[in-house]
């Protein structure tokens, strides 16, 4: 567990464990003697590439807790995990982590606890404890206090998904949420909070939003699936994921331009070693990850 403050806000990272991942499907177009390194380098001897082809990804969740005049009391979760409501034919790929909750419980975090949940986007490991399916097979919130938060655009693409990514969705993460009132939909660039707000960066999908998290003149973002690791903070590594790869790099770009001259923190969504990280330059010019 990774925690620490940023200005009037703690923030820690809880886990949903990790699962096998292509490591062509998570790194593109990039050659596997190149991205095999990196990640070594990266993530470490634990993670290594396994006879499969596939890298060990994690699935960071942020938990924002807050209480001070201007937010009351509040706990704001941003991301939950792939769930527990994979179909078996999925579990045979990714597995069935499905920690978050049990983590969250280690440290005395109950769902009743969650005031607001925030989606990134709407794919299954983004958004698979929103929900929890009963024995009676009713699907509930997992968080029955929350107020969820959820790109529209995203809502609406994933109602009509392409042939390529449909399986990137799962409708009973959010679908009971949208009818019920108790998930509001984002235009984008709206504040959530104060001190808490969202921003589109497109790329991954065309609404995909960060979260940005501001006080005491600090800033950290949770940059989901745009730099989705410590090894894809150079502008051209991406995923096979990634719908407008070019667009990826502009939003890189566009990201890079605030958030290194201010020294944002990072926060990664599939980094199983590194969950946050100062995004810098180095002497040549070279994007580096600086741990906290």
């Amino acid at each position: 567990m990774h925690r620490l403050t940023l200005g009037d806000f703690e923030l820690t990272v809880f886990s949903d464990g990790t699962y096998p991942l292509d490591g062509g499907a998570l790194f593109g177009v990039v050659p596997k003697v190149m991205w095999s390194r990196k990640a070594a380098a990266a993530f470490g001897p634990d993670f290594a590439v396994d006879d499969k082809n596939c890298v060990t990804s994690g699935l960071n969740s942020l938990l924002i807790r807050m209480d001070n005049p201007r937010t009351g009391r509040r706990t704001v979760l941003v991301e939950t995990g792939m769930g527990n409501k994979l179909s078996d034919r999925m579990i045979k790929f990714y597995g069935q982590p499905a920690q978050l909750l049990t983590n969250l419980a280690s440290a005395g975090v109950a769902p009743d606890d969650i005031h607001i949940v925030i989606n990134t986007h709407l794919h299954f490991d983004h958004c698979g404890w929103n929900t929890v399916r009963e024995d009676n097979g009713k699907i509930v919130p997992t968080f029955p206090r929350a107020k969820y938060y959820a790109p529209e655009g995203e809502w609406q693409y994933a109602r009509k998904p392409s042939e390529r990514d449909a399986i990137s969705f799962i409708s009973d993460n959010y679908d009971p949420l949208v009818a019920s009132g108790q998930m509001t939909l984002l235009k984008g660039g709206e504040e959530i909070v104060p001190g808490i707000s969202v921003q589109t960066f497109p790329g991954h999908t065309a609404n995909m939003q960060a979260v940005i998290v501001q006080s005491g003149g600090q800033t950290a973002c949770y940059i989901s699936d745009l730099i989705p690791t410590t090894a894809h903070i150079d502008l051209t590594w991406g995923m096979s994921f990634d719908l407008f790869p070019l667009q990826t790099i502009e939003s890189k770009k566009h990201y890079y331009a605030k958030s290194i001259p201010e020294k944002w923190l990072t926060v990664f969504t599939h980094d199983p070693k590194t969950p946050w990280a100062y995004v810098e330059k180095d002497a040549l010019g070279k994007m580096v990850a600086q741990g906290v």
